[in-house]
């Protein structure tokens, strides 16, 4: 199934997941060493990261959702996409539960609440970040029909193959 969102020949949904993906277990990891250091400097830089990825993950949704739509209806791959979709959704709740929690802190120091959130919404990232790539990489979702190992770049208007190329 091609990918009805695309740029350069690519789907937009993957090349957007990288940045909250990043951002928000990146946040984690300040909270970490904020947890071994009690530098204030870390929270504040965990809360930022966390608003970046909570933005990224809601505009990274929206090219998920139009590929979504494209799936046919009654399909293995339907099913693991809505899953998918639904794990990204807890896990920008979990976040933003967690941001808010900070916010109110005046500082943006973390209550262990906070970080548990955060923590809880690492571990949905990896099991929903799983089901992403079971729809990519096992169900083709999003790949190009035309895809084989001897393709032609992705840039060029009209693919032509070798006689006998599948």
């Amino acid at each position: 199934m091609r990918s009805r969102a695309r740029v350069a020949g690519h789907a937009i949904h993957p090349m957007l997941v990288t940045f909250p993906v990043g951002l928000l277990s990146t946040a984690v990891i300040f909270d970490v060493l904020r947890l071994v250091t009690n530098r204030q400097s870390f929270a504040t830089t965990a809360a930022h990261m966390l608003a970046a990825g909570i933005i990224g993950g809601l505009v990274a949704a929206v090219f998920g959702l139009a590929d979504w739509t494209k799936i046919p209806a009654g399909t293995r791959a339907r099913r693991i996409g809505l899953y998918h979709a639904t794990g990204n959704v807890v896990v920008l709740v979990l976040f933003a539960l967690s941001l808010l929690l900070r916010s109110r802190s005046g500082d943006w120091g973390p209550s262990g609440l906070a970080i548990a959130l955060s923590f809880a919404g690492l571990a949905v990232t990896g099991l929903s970040s799983w089901l992403g790539g079971e729809l990519v990489e096992r169900l083709g979702v999003g790949v190009d029909e035309e895809a084989d190992v001897n393709a032609p770049s992705s840039l060029r208007s009209s693919p032509t193959r070798p006689a006998g190329a599948r």
